[in-house]
């Protein structure tokens, strides 16, 4: 199974946002239930178990502290961080998105957000872009993103804690006419290049689920494994915003994709934590793994 494991060269001081996004998942699963903190040392051996450099990994974290993703804290004397309270936000409204996916129907309608944004404020308009594109929105007409009904509160609430809000109108309600919404939909959502990115997600973790169910794994084995598969999972749910199945390829593969995620959190997530959990409090202490 650790065949499968790309290793994650980065040159110190280097920007990868790879790393950083392996970083923030781990983060995600393991600090919150360590009172929102991880130390420095716990981290650097962890992400080595991934085959990051340890001064790659502290730059990561240095950058991600000056995005305000994570905050530096010393307990009992030992330097570490814990998440940002944007961040945990963000972090739990995630977790419904990766491992609950609503899928939505037909009778929850629509959300179609329209915004205007002054000229000399251009770099909201860019936010803007990048908040709707993130939470799933397709794109009707230049300035009118349209998403499921079901996303009307994550919306509200993202556009909010950004301080995007005043530029936006939200409305919500049916497609009346006219055309095939079917068609509509394909040109609205680039659904061939999701389809590639469930494609590849499927090719890529197959075998390790086959291996996984007929084998089993060991704690560092999973951990090695669930943690890069997570990373390029999370961000399927927020690229795909559940749209109706009937209106979606007949034998859409991201219901294959999903249904395999599952498989693979529900094989590999606990072991991947028991060797989190002996790191973390072992940290301290020389570690080894056999």
């Amino acid at each position: 199974m650790t065949a499968d494991l790309q290793p994650v060269t980065v040159a110190a001081g280097g920007g990868d946002t790879r790393l950083g996004q392996l970083i923030i998942t781990v983060f995600g699963l393991y600090a919150r239930g360590e009172h929102n903190w991880l130390s420095v040392a716990s981290v650097v051996r962890l992400m080595a178990d991934l085959g990051a450099e340890g001064q790659a990994v502290r730059s990561a974290i240095s950058r991600l502290k000056r995005r305000g993703v994570l905050r530096s804290e010393r307990h009992e004397n030992a330097a570490g961080y814990s998440l940002a309270d944007p961040t945990l936000e963000v972090l739990a409204e995630g977790d419904v998105r990766i491992f609950e996916r609503a899928r939505a129907v037909a009778d929850d309608g629509w959300l179609v957000v329209v915004f205007s944004v002054p000229e000399s404020e251009r770099e909201k308009r860019h936010a803007l872009r990048t908040s709707l594109t993130r939470l799933g929105f397709g794109t009707a007409a230049p300035g009118v993103w349209v998403a499921p009904g079901n996303l009307a509160g994550e919306t509200r609430r993202t556009l909010e804690r950004r301080g995007l809000s005043a530029y936006v109108d939200i409305f919500s309600g049916d497609h009346f006419a006219f055309g095939d919404l079917r068609s509509k939909v394909r040109a609205w959502w680039d659904l061939d290049e999701l389809t590639a990115m469930y494609a590849d997600f499927l090719r890529r973790y197959r075998p390790v689920l086959d291996r996984t169910s007929a084998d089993g794994t060991t704690p560092l084995e999973a951990f090695r494994t669930y943690i890069p598969m997570l990373t390029q999972w999370r961000r399927l749910p927020y690229r795909d915003p559940g749209l109706p199945l009937a209106l979606l390829p007949p034998e859409w593969n991201g219901v294959t994709a999903g249904a395999m995620f599952d498989e693979l959190n529900e094989a590999l997530g606990g072991p991947a934590r028991e060797h989190a959990m002996l790191v973390v409090h072992g940290a301290g202490q020389p570690y080894r793994q056999a």
